[in-house]
């Protein structure tokens, strides 16, 4: 487990990379202390712990699809590198990091390598595979593997080349790791093989990487792709091959956005009648030339979807940790209450019962039993009494304290599942109910007026940085050069980027 100072360090390179790259990026980083330093208070977060380290900085690309649909290839002729091994059959069982080295000629490393360093997007992945499969975050070097290119097209960037799969054939570990990737890419490219003209057999596999994913706040960062087309080209109605895939992605609900269809210039089939080649070559080389741009396009992306991770989590502290908490201690208190007066309640009116039916209360509800006489010959008998009283009725109070606490500990685990909040609101619960804390105040610890104010300036210190990234990567007056272009974006629309 990382250190305070260990983590601290790595903020303090992460902000000197950033502070050249992107300075509104330096000044999300120290957005995201002050969100630690809130969920610290909370118990949200360990010490030596920061949400900044919780996402990656580096802009993704994803590339998923079936078994030989040409992801390979496509890797391949986009660095201009042979990085990945291609044919027919699976060639590769692996998720692949591709990133760039000044070396001059590719080189490949363990998994463990991805699995250990915070600054990758897969870094401990491992305990989410145990958490679906046990035992096998343990193989991390069967999943995993790092690959680093000199490609120029690399710089700045990270892609992950999927091994191809069947959803109703993978083990749930792959599936774990797909998903995983899918919410941390700026840019997922979706192969399918145009060489198999019936989608329908590829239907579990459509239903996880179409249907699951185009109700997503982030589905514009999906491109479906039908690679091959070279193949169907030399048929007689290639046409009818992308209208029936078409069709059965409309099935799974994919109605608007790109539908890509390309094939490698450098591996494709030749294709004999000269009209339908000029035809299937422009249509490729424009294809291929929108989505190398997404590609290249993509540190934009990951600009906005960092802002976007930053104002979901400040929203996500303020609108629900907090609120999960507050309502979980409410009931908490509630229970107590209720418990401790029915306990201590029935005990009266047993007592009340027991010491009546004894005699024990004389003319003007005085009670006077004979074990009290015995008691005041002793000096410390009636102090004695007293205290040991008190001190069973402490003890059965914290034990229903205790035992409230823990049954509704499974609620806030099911709540915080159910929620997108980054942290352990489990724990932050269960230091709410320690003994030392007082039951009549139902405010989270940690959720002053002060970590308030310090959300609620992240949450506006949000809209400015959308509006630097918009004067960055926009220029509408068009009276000066101001980078790529790119339509202006808000807040929501940042914040949808991270959902």
């Amino acid at each position: 487990m990382p250190t305070e100072e260990v983590v601290s360090q790595r903020l303090k390179n992460l902000e000197r990379h950033l502070e050249q790259e992107n300075p509104v990026l330096l000044n999300a980083v120290q957005s995201f202390r002050e969100l630690d330093t809130v969920a610290h208070g909370m118990g949200l977060l360990a010490r030596n712990a920061s949400y900044a380290t919780q996402i990656p900085w580096w802009p993704l690309i994803s590339v998923l699809g079936t078994f030989s649909s040409g992801k390979s290839t496509f890797i391949n002729d986009f660095l201009g590198h042979k990085i990945q091994r291609t044919g027919n059959q699976a060639v590769d069982d692996r998720f692949t990091v591709i990133c760039y080295s000044s070396a001059a000629t590719p080189h490949a490393l363990p998994g463990v390598a991805l699995d250990a360093d915070p600054r990758f997007p897969l870094y401990r992945i491992s305990s989410s595979i145990n958490e679906v499969a046990a035992g096998e975050g343990e193989r991390i070097d069967a999943y995993l593997q790092l690959r680093a290119c000199p490609s120029e097209r690399l710089r700045g960037r990270i892609l992950i080349d999927s091994p191809g799969f069947d959803a109703d054939k993978q083990r749930t570990a792959t599936l774990r790791i797909v998903d995983h990737i899918i919410d941390l890419s700026d840019l997922v490219l979706v192969f399918f093989d145009a060489r198999h003209p019936e989608p329908g057999a590829m239907r579990d596999t459509l239903q996880h990487l179409v249907a699951n994913t185009i109700k997503r706040a982030d589905s514009g960062k999906f491109l479906f792709i039908l690679n091959q087309l070279d193949i169907t080209a030399r048929e007689d109605n290639p046409e009818d091959v992308v209208a029936a895939w078409q069709r059965a992605l409309g099935e799974e609900g994919l109605s608007a956005g790109r539908f890509y269809t390309i094939y490698s210039p450098d591996a494709a089939s030749p294709i004999e009648d000269e009209a339908r080649r000029r035809r299937f070559e422009t249509k490729r080389d424009v294809d291929l030339g929108e989505i190398h741009g997404r590609m290249q396009a993509v540190e934009v992306e990951r600009a906005y979807r960092i802002v976007g991770a930053l104002d979901k989590t400040a929203t996500d502290l303020g609108e629900s940790a907090a609120p999960i908490l507050r309502e979980a201690l409410t009931r908490w208190r509630r229970q107590v209450l209720i418990a401790d007066i029915i306990l201590f309640g029935t005990l009266g009116v047993l007592f009340l019962i027991w010491s009546m039916s004894a005699g024990h209360w004389q003319a003007g509800l005085t009670y006077n039993p004979p074990w009290l006489d015995l008691l005041h010959q002793v000096s410390w008998g009636p102090k004695a009494l007293i205290g040991a009283l008190v001190g069973l009725a402490a003890a059965a109070h914290f034990s229903i304290r205790r035992v409230t606490a823990r049954r509704l500990t499974k609620r806030v685990r099911t709540r915080a599942a159910a929620s997108s909040v980054r942290g352990d609101l489990v724990g932050a619960f269960e230091r709410n109910t320690v003994w030392s804390r007082s039951l009549l105040s139902t405010r989270p610890l940690g959720w002053d007026s002060a970590a308030q104010r310090r959300v609620e300036q992240v949450l506006q210190n949000c809209d400015s940085y959308i509006q630097k990234l918009n004067d960055r990567f926009t220029n509408p007056s068009g009276h000066a050069a101001a980078g790529p272009g790119r339509k202006s974006a808000v807040r929501k629309s940042a914040h949808a980027r991270e959902k």
